[in-house]
């Protein structure tokens, strides 16, 4: 029973986090959060508290009107896992992406480890080819070669 109760309670922390902090930039509310010596775990290096925060303002500068959506959340233990979908326009310039006036939608998993209450370890994937082809930014094709740079290849 309490290990069921305490998975709910990390559930909606999760929850809370995506609608307050993460989709409405409500900056001010993460140390409510996040545990003071919190890890996002990325491929090559770990994030701290801070440069995780200031992405997410990035984030924001970019999108104006960012929205992540948590769609599904599921617990085992300490961990919640959420399958995310982010929706925006890229009207300002942030996280090194200028500013394209394109809509985009792309999805995403996140899984916390939440300790006492807090967000303690972070990892996450999302579709960043997906990312930078609707913003314009890269080819839709394999490669990034087009029909006409393939066929002025073959010419020569």
């Amino acid at each position: 029973m309490f290990a069921s109760s305490l998975q709910e309670q990390n559930k909606a922390l999760a929850k809370r986090a995506f609608e307050e902090l993460l989709s409405k930039g409500q900056f001010e509310l993460a140390e409510q959060f996040y545990a003071k010596d919190f890890l996002n775990h990325g491929i090559h290096r770990d994030i701290t508290f801070n440069e995780d925060q200031d992405f997410l303002r990035g984030w924001h500068q970019a999108f104006p009107d960012l929205s992540i959506v948590p769609e599904k959340l599921i617990a085992d233990g300490d961990l919640v896992a959420v399958y995310w979908i982010a929706r925006g326009t890229n009207t300002g310039a942030g996280n090194g992406l200028p500013a394209t006036g394109k809509k985009v939608e792309l999805s995403g998993i996140t899984i916390w480890r939440i300790v006492k209450g807090k967000i303690k370890e972070e990892w996450s994937a999302f579709d960043q080819l997906s990312l930078m082809q609707q913003l314009g930014l890269l080819d839709k094709k394999p490669g990034g070669a087009s029909d006409t740079s393939t066929t002025d290849k073959k010419k020569e």
